[in-house]
C-alpha cells in the first residue's frame, strides 16, 4: 500500500514536470528530458523497493528474535493475540448470528478499526516470519 502511494506521487510529479515543458522544445530536447525523468523515476522506484525490503527484513528479525527468546510468553504472544481476534470474529459472524435466533441475550463484540489494522499487521508479520523461517531452513539444508 505504501509503495503504491509513493509510486503514485512519483508518477504525478513526473506528469506535472512534463506539463511544464516549453511547447517550442525540439523533439531531441524533449526526448532527452523525458529520458532523464524516466531515469529519475526508475531510481526512485528502486529506492522504494530497497526501503520496503529493509522494512520486511527488520520485521522478520523482530519476529525471529521473539521466537528464539526462550520465554514462553515472548514466543507465543502473537499467536495468542491472533487467536483472541479469531474468537471475536467467530463470535460476531458465526456464534452470535446463530444464538440470536434462539435468545436475545447473545452478545456481539465491538471490533474497532484499530483491531482490524492490528490483525492485518499481525497476520502479515506471521506470514513474512514463516516465509523467512522456511527459506532459511531450505537454504541451510541446501548447503549441507
Amino acid at each position: 500500500m505504501f509503495d503504491n502511494l509513493i509510486e503514485s506521487v512519483i508518477n504525478t510529479g513526473v506528469s506535472m514536470i512534463k506539463s511544464y515543458f516549453p511547447p517550442d522544445l525540439s523533439p531531441e530536447q524533449k526526448a532527452k528530458l523525458e529520458a532523464g525523468l524516466q531515469q529519475y523515476q526508475l531510481e526512485m522506484s528502486k529506492q522504494m523497493n530497497d526501503y520496503s525490503t529493509a522494512i520486511i527484513e527488520s520485521q522478520s528479525k523482530i519476529i525471529q528474535a521473539e521466537a528464539n527468546n526462550g520465554s514462553w510468553l515472548a514466543q507465543n504472544w502473537r499467536p495468542i493475540t491472533m487467536l483472541v481476534f479469531v474468537v471475536i470474529i467467530a463470535n460476531n459472524y458465526i456464534i452470535y448470528p446463530y444464538l440470536s435466533m434462539f435468545t436475545d441475550k447473545a452478545t456481539m463484540l465491538n471490533i474497532p478499526d484499530d483491531m482490524w489494522s492490528l490483525l492485518k499487521i499481525g497476520l502479515g508479520g506471521y506470514v513474512v516470519g514463516r516465509s523467512v523461517e522456511k527459506s532459511v531452513k531450505a537454504y541451510s539444508e541446501g548447503k549441507k
